[in-house]
């Protein structure tokens, strides 16, 4: 059976519809078309999601897919280039201090002036925030073992970022965005970091927005995702069946051959997102448009092979590239 490599227009088909199946929820963080330009370099070429109020939502890409200047750009601090932005059902033009009022952010890089300490620094951004709620601020201090009165230039990075998250929760936000929270965290951190996110999100029921590159961060936390690849969504919906779609077949190499798929059962209904050669066999990753066969009848020499969240995100990203 031949095949072709799978379209990327697909993926956007596949985006549209998943867009439209949100019709009826209430959005907090809508991007339409949004494209950003720095000199002759594209970063976002079309970028279009929709975040739902109380929805834990995953912003995947790999590092250099556009996720932190979509960010930069919901927050104010990059300016649009084209396309809208809504957050709360308004337009961040004009109403951007507004709606920071009600997020909390935590960026990528933590940027905090290294002679205070974290009683000095609630002292200092608090006035910005009108539900700022200082006994909070202290307990998840305290959680994090953050000591109140030591300089913040002697933390850590990963102090820091629990420290921004410590005062993003503190402004009682309706929405967190988390630009790559756990970047530099070890294991038991990083798992910490992310059950607080996880029980923050059910405690208080806000809107969750988190960026990362790390398909184990997602998978923890996330109800619904979004795939961004050459700085355009490419994939937005549930983790279920997105991975329920694609399988992994293998057969020596000796055996393939250039055009065939594993079997008559799939009856050219799969599209090809990978083609591969490793340790002596050859991989195919194939989308199938209702699930992926459970028990499929191969023929002689192909085998099934076992697929983790992170080989999905890998072959979703490797087709639309």
């Amino acid at each position: 059976m031949n095949y072709q490599p799978a379209d990327p227009a697909s993926a956007n088909s596949t985006v549209l519809s998943n867009i439209a199946s949100t019709v009826n929820a209430q959005p907090i963080i809508e991007l339409e078309h949004v494209c950003k330009r720095f000199g002759s370099l594209e970063v976002l070429t079309g970028l279009t999601l929709q975040v739902n109020r109380g929805e834990v939502y995953g912003f995947l890409g790999r590092n250099g897919a556009g996720k932190s200047t979509a960010i930069k750009m919901m927050m104010g601090i990059t300016k649009i280039g084209s396309g809208s932005i809504r957050l709360f059902g308004q337009s961040i033009e004009g109403n951007v201090i507004e709606a920071r009022q009600r997020i909390g952010y935590v960026a990528q890089e933590q940027h905090f002036y290294p002679w205070m300490t974290p009683k000095q620094l609630s002292k200092f951004v608090k006035g910005f925030y009108p539900k700022w709620d200082q006994g909070r601020y202290e307990s998840l201090l305290n959680l994090f073992e953050l000591p109140m009165k030591r300089k913040i230039g002697n933390f850590s990075g990963g102090m820091k970022a629990k420290l921004a998250l410590s005062m993003a929760l503190a402004t009682q936000p309706e929405c967190l965005i988390l630009d790559e929270p756990t970047a530099g965290m070890d294991p038991v951190a990083r798992r910490e970091f992310l059950d607080l996110v996880s029980e923050e999100a059910r405690r208080a029921e806000a809107t969750i927005f988190f960026s990362t590159h790390l398909i184990d961060d997602i998978e923890a936390i996330a109800d619904r995702i979004g795939i961004v690849e050459s700085g355009k969504t490419v994939y937005e919906g549930e983790l279920t069946p997105l991975s329920d779609s694609i399988a992994t077949y293998s057969i020596e190499e000796s055996l393939y051959r250039p055009g065939n798929v594993p079997g008559e059962f799939i009856n050219g209904a799969a599209q090809v997102l990978q083609s591969s050669a490793r340790h002596g066999r050859h991989f195919l990753v194939l989308q199938f448009p209702y699930g992926a066969p459970k028990s499929p009848i191969l023929e002689y020499g192909w085998q099934q092979d076992d697929m983790s969240l992170e080989d999905v995100f890998i072959a979703v990203v490797a087709r639309s590239g």
